[in-house]
């Protein structure tokens, strides 16, 4: 018997502290009710109730939470229709509201979203929404902030998933895009086919303007090799006419210096034609004025004036 007065009581006491002590995590928040009424916030740590009379209505998560929207079916304005996923980013900011502003808030955000979605892409067409991700998704998320204001919570991104169009749609779009593929890459084959060709006749014209350049700077080179020996040819026939007369010079002025004058040279000659004279040969020609030169030489001169006469 005592013993169970002593697990009754301990019961008790577990379940007392149980509903008078609360820790709440942090990036947590408890909202508190007295005798049914809101009294206040339960903020990350200890915190201290009084049993029965208060009570924890809902504890709220404040990080950013997600809340994927269901795929939607809308049309466009263009009369197709088009399968959208979007995922919504969301935060708690104000717990009370949240709590007792709505009943169910991701679900309000849900129903806003699919709303605030058909009615965009009601006024776009088909091109439109296919390239108009980040449009569509600016749009709900103005919508959502308008509405959740009053919930206590704040919208932090919307992100529009996937677009799918119709199948044949598809199958359309595949066939353009191959097309258009095939076009970029028949229009890129020619434009590198030309560049090709550029890039060949220019490096031709360079190969001519070098080869011209190169054959003029040779035949430049050759002409100036030839002056330059011509040059030196006619200076080295200069410098010999120039040597041979200082040799003639040097052994009229040797011949002075020894007195070989002209007579001396002429008695020298003439002995030599005295010799010739005594060959087969019965005639001698000399000049006259040699004669007269002898003339000056005496005897010698009468031998060959007599001479001179016979003939």
């Amino acid at each position: 018997m005592e013993w169970a007065i002593i697990v009754v009581i301990v019961v008790v006491v577990f379940v007392f502290i149980s509903l008078t002590v609360k820790i709440v995590p942090q990036q947590r928040v408890g909202v508190v009710e007295r005798l049914g009424k809101f009294h206040r916030l339960l903020t990350p740590g200890l915190n201290i109730l009084i049993p029965v009379i208060d009570h924890v209505r809902v504890y709220h998560d404040l990080r950013i939470q997600q809340a994927n929207v269901p795929p939607q079916t809308v049309i466009t304005k263009d009369n197709v229709q088009v399968q959208i996923d979007t995922i919504i980013f969301y935060q708690v900011v104000g717990p009370e509201q949240a709590t007792y502003g709505i009943s169910d808030y991701v679900y309000g955000v849900r129903n806003i979203t699919t709303a605030t979605m058909r009615q965009i892409i009601g006024k776009m067409e088909l091109d439109e929404t296919l390239s108009g991700r980040e449009k569509i998704s600016s749009d709900i998320r103005i919508a959502l902030d308008e509405a959740t204001e009053k919930w206590g919570v704040r919208i932090e991104r919307v992100e529009v998933i996937d677009i799918k169009p119709p199948l044949d749609i598809q199958d359309a779009m595949d066939k353009q895009m191959k097309a258009e593929r095939n076009k970029r890459a028949i229009v890129l084959e020619a434009e590198a086919a030309k560049q090709d060709m550029i890039l060949r006749a220019e490096g031709d014209k360079q190969s001519k303007i070098l080869k011209a350049e190169g054959d003029k700077e040779a035949r430049i080179r050759e002409a100036e090799g030839l002056r330059q020996a011509q040059e030196l040819e006619a200076l080295g026939e200069a410098k010999a006419i120039e040597a041979v007369a200082a040799a003639e010079k040097s052994r009229i002025q040797m011949l002075r210096e020894a007195g070989l004058d002209e007579q001396v040279l002429a008695y020298r000659s003439f002995e030599a034609l005295t010799e010739v004279s005594k060959g087969p040969a019965n005639k001698v020609f000399i000049p006259s004025n040699a004669i007269e030169t002898l003339g000056s030489i005496g005897a010698i001169g009468e031998m060959f004036k007599n001479k001179e006469g016979k003939k």
